[in-house]
């Protein structure tokens, strides 16, 4: 699958320091690329840039995760993302350049029918998983780095997938 939507950053300092700053938020895009295994496993690729600031930070974030997913009905499906990343921020604020652990936790939502993949599965289409092709949406929550005394990176995500 492939997936393309709007990120809404938060970047909170969280030092000591005597220029702690305020809280800054941003926005821009995510890019994901995975495969599903099945309908419980996958493996997902993201990146994200933001663009938009409002207070002269920028980030920018690059990952590979594992994706536990469970399907909830025939439609959607809450998964896990847990893996490393490269994070780097720009701007105004304290700094981060960073490879590090990542993680977070979303939603997904299909919005095709349920016919199965023509060719992709050897066995009856059961409803759940990643078995069709089609067009879908995401929600998701991901904390960018995750390291003692690094500065609090969060995104929330929404976007749109293609499942091939």
């Amino acid at each position: 699958y492939v997936g393309l939507g709007v990120s809404a950053a938060r970047f909170d300092p969280n030092c000591a320091c005597p220029s702690k700053g305020d809280v800054d938020k941003t926005a821009g895009v995510i890019g994901r690329v995975g495969y599903d295994f099945n309908q419980y496993v996958g493996l997902e690729a993201r990146g994200i840039r933001t663009n938009w600031k409002s207070d002269g930070g920028k980030i920018k974030h690059l990952g590979l995760f594992a994706k536990p997913m469970y399907p909830v009905s025939e439609d959607f499906n809450v998964y896990g993302l847990a893996g490393s990343a490269k994070t780097t921020t720009q701007g105004s604020k304290r700094r981060v350049d960073a490879q590090t652990l990542a993680w977070g936790a979303g939603l997904e939502f299909d919005l095709t029918d349920n016919k199965p993949k023509k060719g992709k599965y050897s066995r009856d289409f059961d409803g759940y998983g990643d078995q069709e092709g089609g067009w879908g949406l995401f929600a998701d929550y991901e904390r960018l780095v995750q390291k003692s005394g690094s500065p609090d990176l969060d995104t929330i995500n929404f976007g749109v997938t293609y499942d091939f």
